[in-house]
């Protein structure tokens, strides 16, 4: 289904839980020789440690995408990577006139402009990939997410000017809808259960997504010479339903 990305450099910025740590999973899992980059050093640690045995040699490293000297730091000097995923990201949520303004700065902050703090100077190979996550909600609002909403749409239409601007290296989205990952460990077992029973059967996949299926969309991204400027939707149909 995939390439064998064996001998491949790869880089997942927000790699130690969640849709990262799939994507991350899914790399070493094909040889390829991945770097795991988060702001925690104690999850970068779990994450490295969960991965040994692999294919590819996984490796883990501290990266602040908020903070502009701790992402030049990291880059200076890097080696090009053949693949970079970016799916860092802690954006408070809330109606726009309940939301404080800190918390909406913050949000931009981490998911938006962290993205784009990596993009101005990662170095990628021709012919590599940059790989950027989303959110369905960009395509379809929520009128108690409108933030998300934005954030998401606007990083997909940098993806799509970044796939001009740093061409040969290709650069595409992958959007994901409702996906149970540790995002929603803030809930108790019984809440969050039910949430996702009720969304699930709202969707046409009639289920919620795994960071699985979005790391299979960004492995297919990587993999795909002729990718280029797009967003993939992994959203069980969220968009249209």
């Amino acid at each position: 289904m995939f390439p064998d990305f064996k001998d491949a450099r790869v880089l997942v910025v927000g790699g130690s839980s969640g849709i990262g740590l799939a994507a991350a999973a899914g790399f070493a899992a094909r040889g390829a020789s991945v770097t795991i980059a988060s702001r925690s050093r104690e999850k970068v640690d779990a994450a490295v440690r969960g991965l040994a045995g692999s294919a590819g040699a996984v490796t883990g490293a501290t990266l602040d995408v908020t903070d502009d000297a701790s992402v030049a730091r990291f880059m200076e000097g890097a080696q090009p990577w053949d693949h970079v995923v970016i799916s860092a990201a802690q954006t408070p949520t809330g109606q726009v006139r309940q939301l404080p303004l800190a918390d909406a700065y913050a949000a931009m902050d981490s998911k938006f402009w962290g993205a784009y703090r990596v993009a101005r100077l990662v170095p990628v190979r021709a012919g590599g990939s940059l790989t950027l996550v989303s959110g369905f909600l960009g395509m379809r609002p929520s009128k108690t997410s409108v933030l998300q909403g934005a954030i998401n749409a606007a990083l997909e239409s940098l993806g799509r000017g970044l796939a001009l601007e740093l061409s040969p290296v290709r650069v595409n989205t992958v959007s994901p809808g409702l996906i149970a990952t540790p995002l929603w460990d803030r809930l108790d077992a019984a809440t969050r259960q039910s949430m996702y029973e009720s969304v699930a059967a709202r969707l046409p996949a009639q289920r919620i997504g795994q960071p699985e299926d979005v790391a299979n969309a960004i492995l297919y991204l990587a993999g795909t010479g002729y990718a280029t400027g797009s967003t993939v939707l992994v959203d069980g149909g969220g968009a249209i339903a």
